[in-house]
């Protein structure tokens, strides 16, 4: 028993477990700062992005976006979504029990409830690859290091894309100044926030 123990604490003191016990607690943090702005503030932020976001060069050419349907408090992009569904192919990503699917956004009366209560398009599956994706994220910092809320779908998914430019987008507060990275874990190529534009 008392080597188990002594494994255990050794265990314990790794990088790998602390970069996992200080992921943990950022994302707690993030979580409860999330959930304590007001509508009206999360609503502002979330224009303030979109208006940063439609000045940029990777998002006036791409003519496939990948976007995300906010949940838990994120930015929301939906105005994008309605915007430009008829003049960019405009995909969301369909979450199943260890990989993403992509599908053609058409409107808001096609989407359906699917995993984790996410809305998502009853489209079928869209076999090209986006010349954008827009990512969410719990908290990102200056050097572009994105932290999702675990689960590790983004990453695998954003790791077959390869070379295909990743936005991400967050409010200011969730910007950190030094995040913990894992070797699984993809960077940014820009992360957009209301008051400004990070970028390698």
């Amino acid at each position: 028993m008392l080597f188990q123990s002594q494994i255990l604490d050794f265990k314990r003191l790794l990088p790998w477990n602390r970069t996992k016990k200080r992921k943990r607690e950022i994302r707690e943090l993030m979580r409860q700062k999330l959930r304590v702005q007001s509508a009206e503030d999360l609503q502002t932020w979330s224009a303030q992005v979109i208006e940063r976001l439609e000045q940029q060069h990777l998002f006036r050419h791409a003519r496939v976006v990948m976007f995300y349907y906010p949940v838990h408090h994120e930015v929301d992009l939906r105005p994008l979504l309605e915007k430009y569904k008829d003049e960019k192919i405009i995909l969301l990503p369909v979450t199943h029990h260890d990989y993403i699917e992509l599908r053609q956004y058409v409107g808001e009366d096609n989407l359906k409830k699917g995993h984790y209560d996410i809305p998502t398009p009853q489209t079928g599956t869209y076999r090209g690859t986006p010349d954008l994706v827009v990512v969410p994220g719990l908290a990102f910092d200056k050097d572009l290091v994105r932290m999702g809320r675990g689960k590790g779908y983004y990453d695998r998914f954003l790791r077959k894309l390869g070379n295909v430019p990743k936005i991400g987008v967050c409010y200011d507060f969730q910007m950190q100044d030094d995040l913990p990275w894992s070797l699984h874990d993809v960077r940014m190529d820009k992360v957009i926030t209301p008051s400004a534009t990070y970028e390698r």
